[in-house]
């Protein structure tokens, strides 16, 4: 059995190989790519017969140089770049780091702890494809909500009435007047059939007519106002800022579409739909991160892990406190 740690860079990677002693066998930097990998296949060659004889240790659990390793039958074990500074503190106390190195304390990490770490179970191209779509559905979601949050401090700066008048800053009845009005100036100045388009134009079909008195009055309090020049470029912001949200609505909009089909089409969706709280899409980030080959992973983590993970969604919490039986209370004290 042989043990190779992989110190990986964007364009090369630094290799070290070593025996079950912790003897050096080789070690080279391998440059990215097909013929990076054909090199270390190479390499791996000189010293062992059977792939499964073949440990790597990388810090990373992505990637085709990743695949292309699983692809090959290595037992490949991801390790988490903080394990490894904590490695690194036991054999250099000075903290100096280099990439042949950390190549080197990757290898002997794996040849002596790799029971304490989990090895990638190597997902299926149909699983893969749900977590990369569960994963891009998510980092939108973060862009708009990092987006929202700009849009909100700077109506704070200028346009408080929006605040008053709209809760949720991405919602569409907000960026369809905001679009129409991006100073207190211009929405005091909104007539009713002037909102009722805006937010029939939006898709609002319901309490069209009290939702735009509601606005309407909202919009024309009196508040706090700053100079001129700064509305007027507070305005350009938030214009920009409405034009970035609304499109992040139709993009997450289209990418949930494409990861439902993808996450309804693999054949245990039913059964992750059957689980409380979880709906296309939290179920497919189950699918995607967790249990792509649940036979190959260690069940105890995935389980600790699953649990946080749903933990952490609000709805689940609420799920939960639903189904959750009342707590007896205790019979009170009384006094003689």
């Amino acid at each position: 059995m042989i043990f190779i740690g992989d110190d990986w860079a964007e364009q090369h990677h630094d290799v070290h190989l070593m025996d079950e002693t912790g003897r050096r066998l080789a070690s080279r930097r391998l440059p990215e790519g097909l013929a990076g990998i054909r090199q270390l296949h190479e390499l791996v060659a000189c010293h062992a017969e059977d792939p499964s004889q073949v440990v790597v240790g990388i810090e990373t659990d992505r990637g085709l140089w990743v695949q292309a390793l699983t692809a090959a039958c290595y037992r490949v074990y991801a390790i988490n770049p903080l394990a490894v500074a904590r490695y690194r503190d036991r054999h250099h106390v000075s903290g100096a780091k280099s990439d042949a190195g950390d190549a080197k304390l990757l290898a002997d990490l794996v040849r002596t702890d790799r029971h304490n770490h989990r090895p990638i179970a190597g997902d299926s191209p149909d699983v893969e494809a749900v977590k990369v779509l569960a994963r891009g559905h998510q980092n939108l979601i973060w862009s708009r909500t990092r987006q929202t949050n700009a849009l909100r401090s700077a109506l704070r700066e200028y346009y408080p009435a929006a605040l008053e008048v709209f809760d949720d800053l991405h919602d569409r009845d907000t960026l369809a007047v905001l679009g129409r009005a991006s100073t207190p100036a211009e929405a005091a100045h909104l007539t009713l059939p002037a909102i009722r388009s805006a937010l029939k134009k939006a898709g609002r079909q319901r309490n069209l007519d009290s939702r735009a008195r509601e606005i309407q009055a909202g919009l024309r309090a009196q508040h706090l106002t700053a100079p001129a020049p700064v509305v007027a470029a507070f305005a350009a912001t938030t214009s920009a800022a409405v034009a970035l949200i609304v499109e992040l609505n139709r993009q997450i909009t289209e990418l949930e579409t494409t990861l439902a089909d993808h996450f309804e089409a693999h054949p245990d969706a039913d059964i992750y739909r059957s689980l409380p709280g979880l709906g296309v899409v939290l179920g497919a980030r189950v699918l995607g991160e967790f249990f792509g080959r649940p036979r190959s992973l260690h069940h105890r983590q995935v389980s600790q892990k699953l649990r946080r993970h749903l933990a952490a969604d609000d709805r689940v919490r609420q799920e939960t406190r639903r189904a959750r039986p009342p707590r007896p209370q205790p019979t009170p004290l009384r006094r003689h």
